[in-house]
């Protein structure tokens, strides 16, 4: 009977893995503009994300840095929530497959 079970347990597993490959999750990327402060950008990633200071502050200086960072990952709805919320605070954000070419990397 053990066996079984773990045979079960095995099988619903591997199913779980082969739906999240189906379904990859989406991404919330902010970008850099000319407009918002340093500050004000690591601020938003606080209150809205709930975002340590210092996680905060290493996106913030991505976005500075790079031109843009990641700053979510989740299905495609709570993205184009985040991604919404991004622009009431005033940022420049958009969202994209993280399958899509380009769509993880930040």
């Amino acid at each position: 009977m053990t066996a079984t079970v773990t045979q079960q347990q095995t099988q619903e597993l591997t199913q779980e893995e082969a739906d999240a490959r189906v379904a990859d999750p989406w991404v919330t990327i902010v970008w850099n503009d000319p407009v918002n402060l340093m500050s004000y950008v690591s601020y938003v990633f606080e209150s809205y994300f709930g975002y340590p200071q210092a996680k905060a502050e290493r996106l913030m200086l991505q976005v500075h840095h790079d031109g843009r960072a990641v700053v979510s990952t989740g299905p495609r709805e709570r993205m184009e929530v985040d991604v919404q919320a991004m622009h009431s605070y005033g940022l420049w954000a958009t969202m994209r497959s993280s399958g899509d070419p380009d769509g993880g990397a930040a």
